[in-house]
């Protein structure tokens, strides 16, 4: 088999080259990585630009959702195999992945023996799921869950899966200081509902007042 060309699109440095590291030897199969990208614009730009055959895509992108970004990506780089390798491994994640085009989803906590394994079946036209990763509920037999516990620091991308699309679009223009009253015209419902959505994002956030709410959508950049 020849090498396999491939992009990582992932934000953490330290495993992009502890992966990197272990591709330098000889491994079966051969992988090549011909680029790494940050950040969804830089990954779009590099499909465009590179050959390549499989794409490991991490979720937790700056300036994009990943799960958001795949029907995207499989539209228009329909030859590309798409496998996500990621932190998160609730089934909720797992299972819209697959939904939304993905070939392959991998753990970051499984060994390489898993992910080379999965590889290949990919780059045979099958689909793959890591060890320990389901797209359905587990029998809860025995008091045993597969899903991680949430944890109690919870990053940008667990907080924006929280919230609906008409929450986000809410919250966006809550943080343009737009009234009720407003945001009911620009979205064609009413001020009410309007109130509804404001009270159940803050519940979901965690926040108290709009003031709060506006202040902690910039930290997390949820907008």
């Amino acid at each position: 088999m020849e090498a396999i060309r491939a992009i990582i699109a992932d934000t953490q440095k330290m495993f992009v080259t502890g992966l990197q590291s272990v591709l330098k030897n000889d491994t079966n199969p051969k992988l090549n990585i011909v680029s790494v990208a940050r950040d969804a614009a830089s990954l779009k730009e590099a499909l465009r630009a590179e050959e390549v055959d499989v794409l490991f895509l991490e979720l937790n992108l700056p300036d994009q959702d990943g799960l958001e970004l795949l029907p995207e990506l499989r539209k228009d780089f329909r030859d590309v195999k798409i496998c996500i390798l990621s932190n998160y491994s609730q089934t909720k994640f797992v299972k819209k992945a697959f939904q939304n085009g993905a070939d392959a989803y991998f753990s970051k906590n499984n060994g390489f023996e898993d992910f080379f394994e999965g590889l290949l079946e990919v780059m045979e036209g099958n689909t793959f799921l890591g060890k320990g990763l389901r797209i359905t509920p587990a029998n809860n037999f025995g008091g045993i869950k597969l899903d991680r516990k949430p944890s109690s620091y919870e990053d940008r991308f667990l907080i924006k899966q929280k919230l609906t699309s008409r929450e986000h679009e809410v919250l966006e223009l809550i943080t343009q200081a737009k009234n009720n009253k407003e945001i009911a015209k620009e979205l064609y419902i009413s001020d009410q509902t309007v109130g509804v959505h404001r009270k159940n994002i803050m519940r979901k956030l965690g926040v108290r007042n709009t003031i709060n709410l506006i202040k902690f959508a910039m930290e997390h950049q949820l907008v």
